[in-house]
């Protein structure tokens, strides 16, 4: 008996809203719903890639960052969700994204 069975079960003349159920869902197909971020910034004097907004979980954010500095090697890592890639890679990582069938937005120049 799942939590859904029991709430019917202490309320029985409830009817649960279509909000209510579309917030319980999850993305079921595992498509990104909005678009990543890449964006280039530079930390002391050096450039950066920062590639924010994946959604999904942890382990699969840690593969695609780990995907992204075979591909292109360079180095890099995750810090608070996000992918940071050493250089200035915006064009070939939102194009390579794009493959993989992601939505991609650059931001900055």
């Amino acid at each position: 008996m799942d939590l859904q069975d029991q709430l019917k079960n202490l309320f029985p003349d409830h009817v649960p809203s279509q909000e209510a159920e579309k917030s319980t869902e999850s993305n079921p197909t595992g498509l990104q719903l909005n678009p990543i971020i890449c964006k280039y910034e530079k930390r002391k004097g050096k450039p950066l890639t920062i590639i924010e907004g994946f959604e999904g979980k942890e382990s699969e954010l840690k593969e695609l960052a780990k995907n992204l500095k075979k591909k292109f090697s360079v180095g890099g890592g995750i810090k608070n969700g996000s992918i940071l890639i050493q250089g200035d890679f915006r064009d070939k990582i939102m194009q390579y994204l794009r493959e993989m069938g992601f939505k991609t937005k650059r931001v900055g120049g």
